[in-house]
Formats: structure tokens, sequence, C-alpha cells
């Protein structure tokens, strides 16, 4: 047995199996993976790894198995797969993600090659854990996979307090306690008693502040845009350069090779995100000014170069001097669950009031993003302005906005 002093969860009990996963490589690897990529360059305490989320969302996992009465075998596996579930994260956390869905096919909830084969799967299986149950519990094949990955699982009760904590932003708050005792399991999944209804409203509340204070910060999504484009460039561009290897090394690495890039795009890039010298927001308009849903495409990336390249030939600037920053429509907020009554099992949203409300509100948070050298603002936004075929502000909505 060991016992670890964790900061927001306070004392975590490991042993046996888990213990010998949390010594592994893999694991261990999540050490030196920042857990928010670069909000570290807004707040300067957000330095936590995907190491300590790991570790916290064992812990809750194995507190709502107790509360949900699973065997000691189901128990094992979630715990176990809760521990595993980052390890497929690639450098920086989800900044690289672009880079691994479009050069390598593949998403961090892919753990195959990590826990299918190897020292995992034998540790795994020396302690009674079926690698492939593990995967599917990751990759929300398994009627257990909404403990850890569901609309109320403990990976984001777990994140939320602690990116509120490293960060300082007093929006994270959950109350993860009261929300594991009011679960229950059903055969679609996690359900919520009705006395949990104010805890799951609280998560939501949680998740939409956090979102434009935190998770897409204009500075953090400038520096993930600039990373993004020099790691792309690189992989492009420089022979021999391997996707699927960079997303296999951590951060420190992954910034050490971009740094030296002999590619001079990737170099300059990396070298301006390393040092917090960063391009600016040339635009930074909302949906009600573009139309965000013809935007959305399978191949973000791709879409963004190609915008990018149009609006650095109308301003008459470099390509590389002008990044194009296409972040998702946030989808509807719904937390998957039931609430359990008298009567029925209803779905939450009709005894809450306030999802329709968060709902608009995430709407109104998505922003399109252009960014470029600060010398190079003005001609930038024009040119953005027509590519993007933007609609201008009127009198009305400054007095609105007023």
């Amino acid at each position: 047995m060991k016992i670890i002093k964790d900061p927001v969860h306070g004392y975590v009990e490991v042993d046996g199996l888990v213990l010998r996963l949390l010594d592994s490589m893999p694991v261990q690897r999540l050490r030196h993976i920042n857990q928010l990529g670069f909000a570290n360059l807004v707040y300067p305490g957000a330095n936590h790894t995907r190491f300590e989320h790991s570790l916290g969302t064992m812990h809750l996992a194995g507190a709502m198995c107790r509360q949900l009465a699973l065997d000691p075998e189901e128990t094992l596996l979630v715990a176990a797969a809760a521990l595993l579930h980052d390890v497929g994260h690639g450098p920086f956390s989800h900044v690289s993600e672009p880079i691994m869905e479009e050069f390598t096919g593949r998403s961090h909830y892919d753990i195959d090659q990590i826990v299918r084969e190897g020292p995992i799967a034998e540790t795994l299986e020396a302690g009674g854990v079926d690698p492939v149950e593990v995967c599917a519990v990751v990759a929300g094949r398994h009627r257990l996979s909404s403990i850890i990955h569901g609309s109320l699982d403990v990976d984001r009760m777990d994140y939320l307090l602690r990116d509120a904590h490293y960060t300082g932003v007093p929006y994270g708050t959950v109350d993860a306690a009261r929300l594991i005792r009011s679960t229950i399991l059903t055969d679609s999944g996690i359900a919520l008693h009705e006395g949990g209804i104010n805890a799951a409203e609280s998560l939501l509340i949680a998740r939409t502040l956090m979102r434009p204070a935190v998770y897409f910060h204009h500075v953090s999504r400038i520096a993930t845009s600039m990373f993004v484009r020099a790691a792309a460039e690189h992989l492009r561009h420089v022979p021999g350069a391997d996707a699927g290897e960079m997303m296999r090394i951590d951060d420190a690495a992954c910034m050490q090779i971009l740094k030296n890039s002999p590619h001079e795009d990737t170099c300059s890039l990396a070298q301006r995100v390393y040092g917090r010298n960063l391009y600016k927001r040339a635009l930074y308009v909302g949906v009600d000014r573009v139309n965000a849903a013809a935007l959305q495409t399978d191949r973000c990336l791709a879409k963004e170069r190609e915008l990018s390249r149009a609006i650095a030939e109308s301003a008459g600037v470099e390509t590389w001097q002008v990044l194009v920053d296409i972040p998702p429509l946030p989808a509807p907020l719904s937390i998957g669950v039931q609430v359990r009554n008298s009567h029925a099992m209803v779905d939450i949203e009709e005894v809450s009031p306030l999802i329709g409300t968060l709902n608009d509100t995430r709407r109104q948070q998505w922003r399109l993003g252009v960014y470029t050298l600060p010398e190079f603002r003005s001609q930038v936004e024009q040119a953005a302005v027509e590519v993007l075929r933007v609609r201008r502000t009127t009198k009305q909505d400054k007095l609105m906005i007023a």
C-alpha cells in the first residue's frame, strides 16, 4: 500500500495492480505532459500534469465504484482504465490532438497500441484484468464506460477541480462527493438520483464558466495555433519526421525538436512560443458575425491552412505570418443522465431550466480567431474580413454591446 498526498483530493491510496501500473513508463511519462497545454502562459501556476489528473481520476473512480456497489473485478477494471485513460495523449495534451488526428489517424482515446501489448498488457493480465476490456472502457465501448468517459464522469469532475485549483480561477467548483453519492447504475449507464440535480447543475455551470476563462482563453489559443502550425510544417517538410514518434515523446522533447527544426518557419514559430513572443489577434469574432457552421470540417487543419493562405495573399504577407483558428462549435450541453423521481426516469433537461440557458451561453462564447504579427494586424484584419465574409458591426450592435 502506498499513500500519495494529492492537493485536490487529499490522501490517495494505491496498491497491488494499480501501484504497478502507476510505476510503468507510459504512466510515468504523463508527469512530463502538461495538463492544460499552454494555459500556463496566462496562468503561471497551471503547470500541473496528466499524471496528477490520472491519479485523481482513479481516486474518484474508486469512490464511484463503491457507490455503485460494483464487484471487486469490475472495480479493478474501472480503476485501471481510469489510471490509463490519458496515456494516449501527445505532447501538451489537447494541443497536439489536431496533429495526432491528421497525421496518425487516431485520437488520444485510442490506447490499444500502448495497453494491449508490451509491459502494460503483461501487468494487467498478471493482475487478472483484460487489456481489451480496459481499452473498451476508455473508448466508450463498455457498459461501465460512463464512469470515466460519459456525461457525468469522474474524469470531468477531477479536471474541473484541478484546473481551477492550479489556475486560481474560482469557477471550477464541483461538489464531486455529492455527485458521486447521487449516482446510480442503469442499463444505459450512469444515472442521477433526484437529490443530485443541484450538484449536476453546478458541474455544467463550472464547465461553461471555465471555457472562456481557461480552456479557450485567447492567449492559449494563439500559442496552440502557433504550435500546431509549427508541428505540421515540420512533419510535412522535414525528411524522416515521424508523427507517431512525435506523439509518443513528452513536452520538452517535442519543443526541443521544433525549436531546432531545419524548417525555418517551424523553428521561428516554436521559438516564439517558447519565449512567449506570440502573435496578436487581427480578428476575433463570434457566431453572430461569421457562418460558423459552414467553417466546420472533418479536416480542420487543412481548412485553416487554406484560409490562412488566402488571407495572407490578400494582405500581402507570408503564409506563415497568418494563422486561422476555427474551434469546434460546442455540442449542446446535456449530461446525458436521467433523474430518478418517485414516478419515472426522465431526462435532466426536463427538470432543469438552466440547461437551455447554458447551451445558449456556450454558443455565444465561440470565437473564430485570425492571428498575425503585431505589425500586420490592420492589413490582415481587412483581408480576413473579406475572405471570411465577416459581417461588419453596426451602430446598433455597438449600442447593444455597450
